[in-house]
């Protein structure tokens, strides 16, 4: 199983996320500089990196056919253009971490939706069937 990334517009990843997620055990190093810096992330010593960037859920990087959309912010579900090769569209509600940003609030808020994230996906996936 794999999964992939992407938004309704391309932006760039919240440094606040790399701390976040460094402190939770991934490491993870910039590969690239710029607007939208390019990432490689590994969740153990023996797995193949993942690259991260922020980019739309159409980019040729992720697959056009036979995948579940996994909709993760408050707004998306509605927000979310149709999404085409998509065999499910499944909304995972939560509040977006980017409300507490630049308030004395914004790790703790980061940290609590990082481990939220984590128990739904880990919830959904234990949920499809191979």
């Amino acid at each position: 199983m794999n999964c992939y990334s992407g938004g309704t517009e391309t932006t760039a990843l919240f440094p606040k996320v790399v701390e976040i997620l460094t402190e939770a055990g991934f490491h993870i190093w910039k590969l690239s500089d710029g607007e939208n810096p390019v990432y490689a992330v590994k969740y153990s010593e023996n797995a193949l990196p993942l690259i991260g960037f922020s980019k739309k859920h159409d980019t040729i990087f992720n697959p056009s056919t036979g995948f579940a959309a996994v909709m993760t912010c408050s707004q998306a579900d509605k927000g979310c253009p149709f999404i085409s090769g998509a065999e499910k569209r499944i909304p995972v509600m939560f509040e977006d971490p980017k409300i507490s940003d630049g308030t004395p609030e914004q790790t703790k808020i980061y940290k609590e939706r990082s481990l939220q994230i984590g128990a739904e996906m880990f919830y959904v996936f234990s949920k499809i069937n191979h």
